[in-house]
């Protein structure tokens, strides 16, 4: 009976300690990431710089959700389409509110849905779903509605964003792709009339292509682009983005991935990187959409990092493929940081006057031009392999799974693993360890050597 209580008491401390503090942990890192929460007051903004329509190019509508919505998922795709030059590209979502970007990038939307919808008279000619969190569904459910009423158009999801289409119904008896973890996590099993594979990066079936996690994105806007315009329109913008895996473009299948002991760091460091660097990322005019994505889905999407948005304009600054950004932060109160990015290849020349403002306001902190000398790499090589040597070789190595970028040529350097996350969970399973120790020689034990006098054997 002692030993059947020893195992309960040890085993209950284990997961009030461990599992509660790790459960704290995780879920405040998570929210900072898919919520993370406006600390400064929203500038008057002016007019939206609003990209020219014209009527006789095809419509791509790339939504935006309440209150959130994945970072890569509409940034990427966005600017690919906007490459081409053929499509009128559009941010659109339920209001024309401020809309945030996991990670905390802050944008105005061109258009409201209702708006759009007047603009063109008809539906957009491709809607772009990207992964959009379904927390409040008051706020959720015009986009629900709006995916609906365009249910005969052409419809994209990227990664997660095929959940957010099957919430629609439209996905029913159809092939589909979600991303990775959307399978071992069960978010799949609440929509069983569709067809779900894991053995490729995109699939198509009718009206709607629907591609895997993160990059496979990629693979599916070159599909669609290659379909809807050229072949040779498609190759051209992948080698303009040192994209190393066309050939998926033409023959998406791959092998699985799941969720197995590498997506312990990314737990850990959720859970148990208590020291999170603070990096900032300086906006500036013309800067690269996706080159700005690759410092949000890298570091913040880490959990070792929060990343705060930061410009010296009171208005929205403009990206080179007219997206509206907001920062949420002016150079005059930025908080105390670990680190400054420049993001984008020319960033040196384009931010040469923000960089200067920067280091004009006795800011300590070097500016950093993480995409200085990449001109010929993809986007994503450099933050990955710096990741490696901000925190450790084991998170950047997890960082390019969970993006399902299945790239081999990276090179990593740094630790190991991280010291920080799996110390701190040492030392709590060792005080959890203890209490239980100190609980079983107080109680248990003590109890054990009083069994004979309650047997009457010590009166």
């Amino acid at each position: 009976m002692r030993s059947l209580l020893r195992i309960v008491v040890y085993g209950i401390t284990l997961v009030i300690f461990f599992g509660g503090i790790g459960a704290f942990g995780y879920i405040h890192s998570n929210q900072g990431y898919w919520l993370p929460t406006r600390q400064t007051s929203m500038p008057a903004l002016q007019e939206v710089s609003v990209p020219e329509h014209h009527p006789e190019n095809p419509t791509v509508a790339v939504m935006l959700s309440n209150p959130t919505t994945e970072v890569f998922d509409f940034m990427v795709p966005y600017e690919m389409f906007a490459m081409t030059g053929a499509y009128n590209v559009y941010a659109v979502a339920p209001d024309k509110n401020v809309k945030t970007l996991s990670g905390g990038l802050d944008l105005m939307p061109h258009y409201s849905f209702d708006e759009l919808d007047r603009l063109l008279g008809k539906s957009p000619d491709l809607i772009v779903i990207p992964a959009m969190p379904r927390v409040d569904e008051a706020k959720y459910k015009p986009v629900r509605e709006w995916i609906q009423k365009h249910a005969d158009t052409k419809l994209l999801s990227i990664c997660a964003g095929a959940v957010n289409l099957a919430d629609t119904g439209l996905l029913k008896g159809k092939e589909a792709i979600t991303d990775w973890k959307s399978f071992d996590y069960g978010e799949i099993n609440n929509y069983p009339e569709t067809k779900w594979r894991r053995d490729v990066r995109y699939v198509e079936d009718g009206n709607i292509v629907s591609s895997a996690a993160l990059t496979s994105g990629i693979d599916a806007v070159l599909y669609v682009i290659s379909q809807q315009v050229s072949e040779s329109t498609a190759e051209k913008i992948a080698k303009e983005m040192n994209y190393p895996f066309y050939h998926f473009v033409k023959n998406p299948k791959v092998d699985p991935y799941y969720v197995d002991g590498t997506e312990l760091i990314f737990w850990f460091n959720q859970a148990f990187q208590w020291s999170k660097k603070d990096a900032g990322v300086l906006l500036y005019n013309g800067m690269d959409d996706g080159a700005l994505a690759t410092i949000f889905d890298t570091y913040a999407a880490s959990g070792t990092t929060r990343v705060h948005t930061v410009s010296d304009a009171k208005q929205p600054i403009v990206t080179k493929y007219h997206l509206n950004l907001v920062s949420r932060y002016h150079m005059s109160n930025a908080p105390k940081l670990d680190r400054m990015f420049v993001p984008g290849v020319e960033a040196e020349s384009l931010a040469a006057e923000d960089v200067s403002q920067w280091n004009e306001k006795s800011n300590n902190v070097v500016p950093q031009f993480i995409h200085s000398g990449s001109a010929d790499r993809f986007i994503f090589d450099a933050p990955l392999e710096d990741l490696a040597k901000q925190e450790d070789v084991l998170t950047a190595k997890y960082g390019a799974k969970r993006l399902e970028y299945r790239a081999t040529h990276l090179i990593f350097e740094g630790s190991p693993f991280s010291y920080e996350a799996f110390g701190i969970s040492g030392l709590i399973g060792l005080a959890a360890f203890l209490t239980a120790f100190l609980i079983d020689r107080r109680f248990i034990n003590r109890k054990g050597k009083r069994g004979p006098h309650q047997n009457g054997q010590g009166s």
